[in-house]
């Protein structure tokens, strides 16, 4: 599926043709990206075709892009967790602001909404734990610096220390309020407790009070690590479309309307079973979704972090119009290139629909953008 020519090439004679450069059919698919670059905008094909007609619309929009996916690990943090960091056999690369700046440079990215990684806080947490709460106030204070330091080159999701409510909603007041943070951002699962736990409902009122906007990375569930004869990384995925069932379950979605939702990874496994959730979805818990299961989904927003393929984002487009999708990579943990390679062969969405995507849509959620 990869490795086949853009919509519109016969053949790779054709790109050969229409470069005037040899091409080496057994090149990897970056290098094929490449060599369609070396033949210009204003290459002709055959047939009188222009060339950038032929790569998707992206590929000419590359610059002024907004990343509302993008990680932060302060020193202390990597200390801090550093024994369940490496339980979960994750190795974090060397970063600093610096280092997130070069990557945001090299490929067009104007701003980038930070956020925390790898569970922040909670793997090892209370209800009430002291700890949680002294490091997620230093983790929105870190943050929150990076976006006084370069104000139009970062946004902030705080961290809140969920399962703690009480000291969620302390961190809320704090980080909106004084930081100035664009949002929070939270995990679909915690421990064994997924997102529309009754638990999180003194949360919710107040992020619902204040149209707030909760970015979610999924984690993995403590019911499902270490699967015998599994690999485990597919639980990320299933825990987003968990998380999601959990709010149109709990009815959190339908009770607290104000908060705009942002989930990861185009929905992980999400898309591909809404369908199944909307038909099947029990007729007792209807109040939960007074206006229907479709209306509360197409609510919802998305990002296209490492998950650009079109099995993924076709999916995703028959749940939610354009306007909920936004450009998100995954970055500094993953490369520009894991999202921006599969996104550029994509063919399914029109010139304005490139433009919403990789800017407009932000723009609608953080006016500060315009600026």
């Amino acid at each position: 599926m990869g490795n086949r020519a853009p919509e519109n090439f016969e053949t790779l004679a054709d790109v050969r043709a229409a470069s005037g450069k040899p091409f080496d059919a057994g090149a990897s698919r970056r290098k094929f990206l490449k060599a369609l670059a070396v033949a210009g905008a204003g290459a002709i094909l055959p047939g009188g075709k222009l060339l950038a007609q032929a790569i998707s619309p992206s590929v000419r929009a590359m610059t002024g892009r907004v990343d509302v996916h993008h990680h932060l690990f302060p020193p202390f943090y990597i200390e801090a967790m550093k024994d369940q960091l490496a339980a979960n056999g994750f190795t974090l690369r060397q970063w600093s602001p610096r280092i997130s700046l070069d990557m945001m440079d090299k490929h067009g990215i104007a701003t980038a909404f930070v956020s925390p990684v790898q569970r922040l806080v909670m793997d090892s947490m209370s209800d009430r734990d002291e700890k949680g709460r002294t490091l997620a106030r230093k983790h929105n204070e870190y943050g929150a610096q990076m976006v006084r330091d370069y104000p139009t080159r970062f946004g902030h999701f705080a961290a809140l220390p969920l399962p703690d409510a009480d000291g969620s909603l302390k961190e809320i007041a704090y980080a909106l309020d004084t930081l100035k943070a664009d949002g929070v951002a939270l995990w679909t699962s915690y421990m064994d407790k997924w997102m529309g736990d009754p638990s999180f409902a003194p949360v919710y009122e107040e992020l619902n009070r204040r149209s707030a906007i909760a970015f979610v990375h999924p984690a993995r569930a403590s019911c499902c690590r270490n699967l015998p004869g599994q690999s485990g990384i597919i639980e990320y995925d299933i825990d987003t479309a968990r998380a999601i069932d959990s709010l149109l379950w709990d009815g959190t979605l339908a009770k607290f309307p104000n908060i705009r939702f942002i989930f990861s990874h185009s929905g992980g496994a999400f898309p591909v079973l809404a369908a199944r959730i909307v038909d099947d979805f029990p007729k007792n818990r209807a109040s939960n979704a007074p206006h229907g299961v479709e209306y509360e989904f197409k609510k919802l927003y998305f990002d296209t972090a490492h998950a650009g393929r079109a099995p993924a984002l076709d999916a995703l487009k028959d749940i939610v119009p354009v306007s909920q999708i936004m450009y998100g990579s995954d970055a500094p943990i993953r490369n520009y290139e894991l999202t921006d390679d599969w996104l550029v062969q994509y063919a399914g969405f029109s010139e304005d629909d490139w433009k919403a995507i990789n800017r407009g849509n932000a723009e609608r959620l953080f006016p500060r953008l315009k600026a």
